[in-house]
């Protein structure tokens, strides 16, 4: 039996499918909005692209985890 995704990326399929783009698209479009807060992200992808808040604060969430501090 496979390993169920868990975290935020048990998301990234309903994202794909609900907005048209790859992660890696989403995750690019977050790290290039430099200097806000995890929430300011979220609120950023819900104005901008009309994502819901779930879906926006999975993103941000795994997005900050993996992108170095400085």
């Amino acid at each position: 039996m496979a390993d169920r995704i868990k975290g935020p990326a048990s998301y990234f399929p309903a994202i794909e499918a609900k907005y048209g783009r790859p992660i890696a698209a989403w995750k690019a479009l977050i790290r290039e909005q430099t200097g806000l807060t995890h929430m300011q992200l979220v609120g950023w992808l819900k104005e901008t692209h009309g994502m819901g808040h779930g879906h926006a604060n999975a993103l941000v969430a795994d997005t900050l985890r993996e992108t170095p501090k400085d």
